[in-house]
């Protein structure tokens, strides 16, 4: 059988770019059972109310929702338990120190695949204020109008 190559995106949090800053990313692996990682080849998942914590030097995520294997029996999952991330040692000291300073915290960003293996793109994330979701709203905007302006001044400029 040929091993699975490439990166097959299963879900994404677009809430958490909305409502925080993000000011470091990285990549981890995650524990999972035989009825989960079948429920996720069926690319149902959701990381919208999920979350990450540092407990007894262990990274978990917690309330990211994947339902329960359809065809699975008796030995499904409950589908928000938590889930152990698999980080360097290294990492998971940076991020409980950034966490304890105060107004940081660590939300998850996608779940995929990457050649066959699970992963979850967990990000080192500061809260927006109101103000600032519509400053960044506004830029985005901005951004906008001035492509369309562009665009169509090449097409009337040809």
């Amino acid at each position: 059988m040929p091993r699975e190559t490439g990166e097959q995106l299963i879900a994404s949090n677009k809430k958490a770019r909305h409502d925080y800053h993000i000011l470091d990313t990285y990549e981890a692996g995650m524990v999972l059972t035989g009825s989960e990682v079948k429920s996720l080849r069926m690319g149902r998942a959701s990381l919208v109310d999920g979350y990450v914590f540092i407990e007894n030097g262990e990274a978990w995520l917690d309330a990211a929702y994947i339902p329960e294997y359809l065809n699975g029996s008796w030995t499904n999952h409950a589908p928000r338990r938590k889930r152990k991330l698999l980080l360097h040692r290294q990492q998971i000291d940076k991020l409980f120190q950034k966490t304890r300073e105060g107004g940081m915290t660590i939300v998850p960003l996608r779940l995929y695949f990457r050649d066959g293996r699970a992963k979850v793109e967990i990000a080192l994330a500061k809260g927006k204020r109101e103000y600032d979701k519509r400053q960044t709203l506004r830029e985005q905007q901005d951004r906008r109008e001035a492509e369309r302006a562009i665009a169509s001044r090449r097409r009337l400029g040809e």
